[in-house]
């Protein structure tokens, strides 16, 4: 095919790893992510090769306008989120290892598991608004000087830096002092198995007494709608869940990069389950049910 013979193809075709993990990052949703860089290289290929080559950064170009087609986007979702059943959680992500068992994806698709992916940073995120979730995206995680953001955003530079402090403030006010990985898939693992024993005591030692569980079943399954406040009741919920829904299996995994469960019944992955911990004690917990955000977790052999 001549198409291969394209110099311009591989560096573009190279991008899209880069835009998968900037999209998603902006909109936490991979499905989302993915329909953005589709939209990108469509309006890259609706070009003549004459605009094309008028293009100094191909590179450059697909990230500005990722990043303008996510801002967008960005507006649209605090919409649809508005009449979203229930509470809206990011899209949890498998570990590495697990991205690609049981179906052909592409590497390239997969998104890059740092610190700037785990469920507590998306989810404070989520609480800013578009631009400055763009600004602080691109400026502190993917390194783009304020000028070139500016660009993007369509503000000015200095507003870009504002934008950027603000944001800043929000992650500092909404993070825990970090526990070793180690310590921290530790806690998991009590968790797990003080909740296949139902033993009550036990979860309520391991949660925080302001632990908050929040569940997504964006109202395709059963779910809490409103989040559980309180130690004791998320103990007490756990436990009657577990009773009410037999035959589940609980796994340990790594969701977004840290510690974190699956629960399967016959097989099929029904919930993933994310954590924040702070210090000895789980602080957040976040449950995933809804089943449109359960895809890359389906296929993978997780037993």
């Amino acid at each position: 095919m001549t198409i291969h013979s394209d110099p311009s193809l591989s560096t573009l075709m190279s991008e899209r790893r880069q835009l998968i993990n900037l999209a998603y990052r902006l909109l936490g949703s991979l499905a989302d992510a993915e329909d953005v860089v589709q939209e990108t290289y469509a309006r890259w290929y609706a070009m003549s090769p004459r605009q094309q080559e008028a293009i100094e950064s191909p590179g450059a170009w697909l990230m500005r306008v990722a990043s303008r087609v996510c801002l967008d986007l960005l507006g649209s979702a605090r919409v649809r989120r508005e009449s979203y059943v229930g509470e809206w959680i990011p899209e949890p992500l498998p570990d590495r290892t697990e991205w690609v068992s049981g179906r052909t994806a592409d590497p390239a698709d997969r998104v890059t598991l740092d610190e700037s992916i785990n469920m507590a940073f998306l989810v404070v995120l989520e609480s800013m608004t578009p631009a400055e979730r763009v600004v602080f995206v691109l400026h502190d995680v993917f390194r783009y000087p304020f000028a070139e953001v500016a660009e993007i955003v369509g503000r000015t530079p200095a507003a870009c830096r504002q934008l950027a402090s603000s944001a800043r403030r929000r992650i500092r006010a909404a993070q825990a002092p970090s526990a070793p990985a180690a310590q921290r898939a530790g806690i998991v693992r009590n968790f797990k198995q003080a909740w296949e024993a139902k033993d009550i005591d036990a979860l309520i030692g391991l949660l925080d007494p302001d632990a908050t569980g929040i569940v997504d079943g964006g109202g395709l399954v059963s779910a809490m709608l409103r989040p559980v406040e309180g130690g004791e009741r998320l103990a007490r919920y756990a436990v009657d869940l577990l009773g009410r829904v037999p035959g589940l299996t609980l796994l340990e995994r790594r969701v977004n990069g840290q510690p974190g469960l699956v629960a399967q019944r016959d097989g099929v992955t029904v919930v993933v389950i994310a954590f924040e911990i702070a210090g000895d004690r789980i602080k957040h917990l976040w449950g995933i049910r809804n089943p449109d955000k359960l895809g890359p977790w389906t296929t993978v052999d997780l037993a």
